[in-house]
């Protein structure tokens, strides 16, 4: 078992406390947006065995693939398939989209023949892997994702027309050039396509429009920022002030209209897979996803926006929102197991002595391996035991087992109880 030094990314929509306030440590004084727990050669974290040595984990792994990942992960990935993050959204995140396995290696290659530089701004693929990930909620947590019924969005549209249009459906001549008649237009005209079943229609009209839709943006916002009867009619419409705050004159704002609008109550996980529009919007929660950075942005950003590929690699069909809910083994271990290859998360609720009895377990709670394991701990300590030795794991650390150290029971410390979560391959 190897202890983990992970790093945080300081992003500027993260949160400056939650991380912290999680993990138990003095916070920063700078927003920290996600802290990656595994191998991406993006920020892997370090690992440090027994006897004090430390290493990049991605090199560990490298050093030995067999016997830390296992023959069937080795041979299927290659890597660790996984990663992990605790993530702290202060404020939105753009709306993006990760592409499949086949766009990501396609993609990836053909910036590199290109010779694209890896650190270029306006790069699509960073590596060579597809991104599905999950989003497990420790607080409320409020996120954009996948495509609302046409017909909720196009009746969205059409209620801020009737409101730009002062309910009368007419307007004169004269507002037809100013802001608001261009907004009014843009508003049906998203309205109309959206009635005729063309999402993608809609979607890049929006994005394309440029200028000409940012006063729609502005009215939109205004409208239902002044009218509390008009902000009730959806979660989503009573969403914009915030977005246009955020993301002033971003036709993104406007995108989301046409995305499911979700709070996650604690407990709760969603996932979601290549070609999903999605935003997290605020919230801290644990993350786990393939282990890539493939990202495609489509608003609320001020990042590059690659309009022809994002529209290559959206999936334009509706979809309530994917939850994922847990199941519980024959050893009792909660896990959540969305439709990917590369992972699975555990719940690891270790409880006290007196809490466990009646447990035939007697408070242990089995990991789940299959191949390699990372787990961090968010409440209490636990100790992990092994047939190789033991290791106590406090609130705010993490850590590694290869697929060579099985099986690993999580024990309670003291007569105290912990939360943890473990991520395995599926």
């Amino acid at each position: 078992m190897y202890r983990l030094s992970n790093t945080v990314r300081d992003y500027a929509w993260g949160s400056t406390d939650a991380i912290a306030g999680l993990l138990g440590r003095v916070p920063t004084g700078g927003p920290e947006a996600e802290l990656w727990i595994g191998a991406h050669p993006g920020a892997p974290s370090v690992a440090t065995a027994a006897d004090g040595t430390s290493v990049p984990l991605d090199k560990l792994i490298s050093s030995a693939p067999l016997s830390l990942l296992g023959a069937e992960a080795a041979g299927r990935f290659g890597r660790l398939p996984f990663l992990a993050k605790v993530l702290a959204a202060a404020k939105p995140l753009s709306l993006q989209v990760h592409p499949t396995l086949e766009q990501a290696r396609a993609g990836f290659a053909a910036e590199e023949a290109a010779g694209v530089d890896p650190q270029s701004p306006r790069r699509n693929y960073k590596d060579d892997n597809h991104k599905p990930e999950m989003l497990y909620a420790l607080t409320p947590f409020a996120a954009l994702c996948g495509f609302r019924p046409v017909e909720e969005a196009a009746s969205l549209f059409e209620a801020l027309a009737g409101s730009l249009a002062g309910d009368t459906g007419t307007e004169t001549a004269e507002t037809e050039t100013t802001g608001t008649g261009e907004a009014l237009a843009a508003a049906r005209h998203t309205a109309a396509l959206l009635r005729e079943g063309d999402r993608r229609a809609a979607f890049a009209f929006l994005l394309e429009a440029g200028d000409g839709v940012v006063p729609l943006v502005e009215a939109a916002a205004a409208a239902v920022g002044t009218d509390p009867a008009l902000a009730a009619t959806d979660p989503g419409l009573a969403e914009l002030p915030s977005l246009a705050g955020h993301y002033p004159g971003d036709p993104g704002v406007l995108v989301s209209l046409m995305l499911n609008h979700v709070v996650l109550a604690p407990g709760q996980a969603m996932y979601l897979p290549a070609g999903n529009v999605h935003a997290y919007l605020r919230g801290l929660g644990i993350e786990v996803m393939a282990s890539s950075d493939n990202v495609l942005r489509g608003g609320l950003t001020g990042k590059h926006i690659d309009l022809p590929e994002l529209l290559a690699t959206v999936d334009f069909t509706g979809l309530g929102v994917p939850l994922c809910t847990p199941e519980f083994s024959e050893l009792g271990q909660e896990l959540y197991r969305p439709p990917f290859s590369e992972f699975q998360l555990q719940r690891v609720a270790v409880p006290s002595p007196g809490q466990a009895a009646g447990n035939l377990a007697g408070g242990d709670v089995p990991l789940a391996q299959n191949g390699p394991l990372a787990l961090v701990c968010v409440e209490g300590e636990l100790l992990l035991d092994s047939p190789r030795g033991d290791l106590r794991v406090a609130r705010g650390e993490s850590v590694f087992i290869g697929a060579d150290e099985s099986p690993v029971i999580a024990r309670p410390v003291d007569g105290h109880g912990a939360l943890a979560f473990a991520f395995t391959v599926a």
